[in-house]
């Protein structure tokens, strides 16, 4: 090979190194050319998102992330709710740019689109009835066992060796151990300790099982082979934690002074440094 088509050769290899970068960094770009990160949410899952009984806006600490990111990325928000397993296909499709919906890492999860770093990891807990004599997640093999679609808290079942009844939303789920169409319920903690508390009043009551069903970091989800976008959102995410506003977003919606009292222990972290069992 001459030095001069060697020369060529480079040179062509170098254009289509910059077209893949400039291709990759695409869908940034539009986000700054439109000033507008459109944001996807869950649809109606108190404390994350859920519309405002009053104004019929969405609130919640997911909706709160969202504006929060835009305003540390430059632009403005523009929050779309979302059904429990529409978080993954939208953002695939890239209807929206993001998914902030309370939404862990998975295998399935990280084939088709990308995670930012976690900012915590969130924890499945299965509730029963406060009369059943089950102590321990083993205590519900093989039984029926409800959640939402789509979300990890019927991955976790089927990790169990329990058998799903699924259904669209968390209050559905709910109602089904109150109907005796399952034993349990399996949703994150936020969801459960707020089920166990309303059922103390109305219904049967409920207790909530003390070992969680699976450990999970939760992130935001992104269209794969975006490298701009994920590494402006990873960016973003620690100056938000590094200033204490996600801390103060917590607080907030799930803080000691709400009726979850739990407190924010982790920071965001990348997700080769957590210990986890990856859920399929």
């Amino acid at each position: 090979m001459s030095k001069k088509t060697a020369f060529r050769l480079a040179a062509i290899g170098c254009c289509l190194s910059t077209l893949g970068m400039l291709a990759h960094a695409d869908q940034w770009a539009e986000i700054q050319q439109r000033k507008e990160l459109k944001c996807g949410t869950f649809a109606d899952v108190p404390p994350f998102a859920a519309p405002d009984p009053k104004t019929r806006e969405m609130v919640g600490f997911d909706v709160d992330l969202c504006n929060a990111l835009a305003k540390q990325l430059g632009v403005a928000a523009k929050v779309t709710p979302l059904s429990v397993e529409a978080r993954v296909p939208e953002v695939k499709l890239g209807r929206v740019d993001v998914t902030v919906a309370n939404l862990a890492y998975t295998k399935s999860r990280g084939e088709q689109i990308q995670f930012s770093d976690p900012y915590y990891v969130a924890k499945e807990m299965l509730a029963v009835k406060a009369s059943d004599p089950g102590t321990t997640k083993a205590d519900f093999k093989g039984k029926r066992l409800s959640s939402t679609k789509g979300s990890t808290s019927e991955l976790s079942i089927k990790m169990n060796g329990s058998e799903p009844v699924t259904f669209q939303d968390t209050g559905s789920a709910f109602m089904a151990v109150q109907q005796n169409k399952s034993m349990g319920m399996v949703a994150n903690t936020m969801t459960i300790t707020k089920l166990v508390n309303q059922s103390k009043t109305s219904g049967v009551e409920l207790k909530m099982i003390k070992d969680p069903m699976v450990l999970q970091p939760v992130g935001i989800g992104m269209k794969k082979d975006e490298p701009v976008l994920l590494a402006k959102v990873n960016a973003a995410l620690y100056a938000l934690d590094k200033a204490g506003e996600i801390d103060k977003l917590w607080a907030k919606w799930l803080g000691p002074n709400t009726e979850y009292k739990l407190t924010r222990d982790e920071k965001v972290t990348p997700l080769a440094d957590l210990k986890f069992e990856l859920l399929p």
